[in-house]
């Protein structure tokens, strides 16, 4: 384990700032939260393990989202009966960040209401899909952040997220401003 400058565990700084980005991602590859909590676990019990070979100014947020995502994929391999599905919601937080606090009770409601439309809609798609909109869209990742952690082209990812944000309109209601 290595240690910053100023003596404090470089793997303790690490581990906070980026447990809720690895919730949210293994929620949406395993629907189920107690195996996402488990995952994040595991994700960290390797990236412990590897942390004195990375390299100082490594993505850490990427390299964490690739650890899970390798963890999660070798769990799935080692399944003979596949994940089990089972529909979750994400937590509250994710719907609280996305409605702004200065919203009236009618604007509040209907925020809430879009979100979980949203979320829903998310749920919908397929895997590859809810992957790649959720590390666009809800952690900020570039293309080839994107193409890293899924360990394919770029273009491979332009092409999800596109079909992926087709998909999303095709599955949400159209309201007053999209007409």
């Amino acid at each position: 384990m290595s240690w910053n400058h100023d003596g404090t565990d470089q793997a303790n700084a690490v581990g906070v700032e980026y447990l809720d980005v690895l919730y949210s991602y293994a929620l949406v590859l395993t629907r189920n939260q107690a195996e996402a909590a488990d995952l994040v676990q595991e994700t960290y019990v390797r990236a412990m393990q590897a942390m004195e070979r990375l390299a100082a100014d490594s993505n850490i947020k990427g390299w964490l989202l690739t650890i899970l995502r390798n963890v999660w994929l070798n769990q799935v391999r080692r399944r003979r009966h596949g994940p089990q599905m089972i529909q979750t919601e994400f937590g509250d937080d994710v719907a609280s960040s996305l409605i702004e606090p200065s919203k009236g009770p009618h604007d509040l409601y209907v925020s809430k209401i879009e979100v979980e439309q949203v979320r829903a809609a998310i749920q919908e798609l397929p895997l590859q899909f809810r992957e790649v909109i959720l590390l666009r869209e809800y952690e900020d990742l570039s293309y080839q952040e994107i193409a890293i952690v899924l360990g394919c082209p770029i273009g491979t990812v332009m092409s999800r997220l596109g079909r992926a944000r087709a998909k999303l309109r095709s599955l949400l209601p159209a309201t007053d401003s999209r007409r």
